[in-house]
């Protein structure tokens, strides 16, 4: 009897579901750093950041995806990402994601306490995070 050495990964978001499918390998921006999931990875639950998340199918082939942070659940055959919201990488609008870096660094420069602050600094680093995800995916991300 072959053993399974295969990933089903499901990506969902209050939105629905994004993406349901096999995968040899999973990427994503784990709270203290990226993590890479292969089949038969230990057992792992652990909050995500803003950033993408690459799957990697059976035949090779990488899709990406931004995640704005999250929950991601690792079973030795199964991972599940339960995002705060989630896109399709291809999908996401680059002038949109410039201008809502710009709108999130001015109302940085604008905060008027620590909740305007701290708001202002969350924004920030998520549209940072999709700015970089939608350069990297089309090859024009630096450094």
């Amino acid at each position: 009897m072959a053993e399974n050495t295969n990933l089903k990964v499901d990506i969902v978001s209050a939105e629905g579901e994004i993406h349901s499918g096999g995968a040899r390998m999973v990427y994503a921006p784990a709270e203290m750093g990226e993590v890479g999931i292969a089949p038969r990875h230990a057992p792992l639950l652990t909050r995500l950041k803003a950033g993408p998340v690459r799957v990697e199918d059976e035949e090779g082939k990488t899709t990406h995806y931004f995640v704005s942070g999250g929950i991601l659940e690792v079973q030795p055959h199964l991972v599940t990402v339960l995002a705060d919201t989630a896109e399709r990488a291809k999908d996401i609008d680059e002038a949109a994601a410039e201008a809502a870096k710009r709108r999130a660094e001015e109302a940085l420069s604008q905060a008027h306490d620590k909740v305007d602050l701290a708001r202002a600094q969350a924004e920030l680093a998520e549209a940072a995070a999709r700015l970089h995800a939608v350069k990297q995916l089309r090859g024009t991300a630096r450094g």
